[in-house]
């Protein structure tokens, strides 16, 4: 059984977003929005990390270095400016959807295994995902025509 290589891949996963969604708003302070917003979407991180605990002590996992490496990538050095806040928030949109999809996964898992406590736990973070993934989508549609028309 390999619930555990997804497992680690969601807890890295989140444990990265919620470091460039801090990353991204110390970055990005004079946009009034951005602080805020971000350290409470990597609080939501937090919250679904808490909640992969007593699943890890259950399955164990099975060490990937995978999300890391995404965050090299993604994030290679403070970007500033408006195309930049752009950039990032794009990058961040591109980490959360990794992360849901891992949930998605391990929901699949969850209902295969008939493991109500691991479904209930993808549910619920899944749904903070979604909800991560919708603002930065809207704050992307807001940021675009400002950084790529006005700049």
């Amino acid at each position: 059984m390999h619930v555990g290589n997804y497992l680690a891949l969601v807890h890295h996963s989140e444990e990265q977003l919620n470091r460039a969604l801090m990353t991204v708003a110390s970055h990005h302070g004079d946009e009034p929005d951005i602080t805020q917003i971000c350290e409470f979407l990597a609080e939501r991180s937090r919250v679904n990390i808490e909640a992969l605990k007593p699943l890890i002590d259950r399955y164990a996992e099975e060490k990937s270095d995978e999300p890391e490496r995404l965050t090299q990538a993604l994030f290679k050095e403070p970007r500033t400016g408006s195309l930049a806040l752009l950039r990032d928030l794009h990058d961040l949109w591109l980490m959360a959807n990794e992360v849901q999809l891992c949930w998605i996964v391990l929901l699949q898992a969850a209902r295969a295994l008939r493991d109500k406590e691991l479904e209930a736990v993808c549910e619920k973070c899944n749904g903070q995902t979604k909800r991560q993934i919708a603002w930065l989508m809207s704050r992307i549609q807001q940021a675009a025509p400002q950084a790529l028309v006005v700049a």
